[in-house]
């Protein structure tokens, strides 16, 4: 699966895992496999806020697009210019991660 990023500034998270042709989006499970190569979903037949463009399957690959909040507006540019992610076995997504407020974001998780 080809997942690229239109990165956003929004205070939600993000959390993605792949098992085949099925991907998982904040726990919402969204299965392409019946989608036929060379065919292409539009983005308003994807019931979900965190599909920003069309699905499609190119070489037999599922290709998206998900919006990945950023919580800074000083964000680091591995995440508001994202590389696309290939992933090649299942299970969780890694997703890019802001360098320039991982100490705020850590000192955030252990006010709780």
């Amino acid at each position: 699966m080809r997942i690229s990023l239109s990165p956003q500034l929004r205070d939600d998270s993000l959390i993605v895992s792949v098992s085949g042709d099925v991907l998982t989006v904040n726990g919402e499970v969204f299965d392409f496999t019946p989608l036929p190569e060379g065919a292409t979903l539009p983005r308003d037949a994807v019931d979900s806020e965190w599909f920003a463009g069309p699905v499609s399957r190119t070489g037999g690959q599922i290709e998206v697009t998900l919006i990945l909040p950023y919580k800074h507006s000083n964000a680091s540019s591995n995440v508001t210019f994202p590389e696309p992610i290939v992933t090649t076995g299942n299970g969780p997504v890694s997703l890019p991660v802001d360098l320039n407020n991982m100490e705020v974001e850590v000192e955030a998780d252990g006010d709780d």
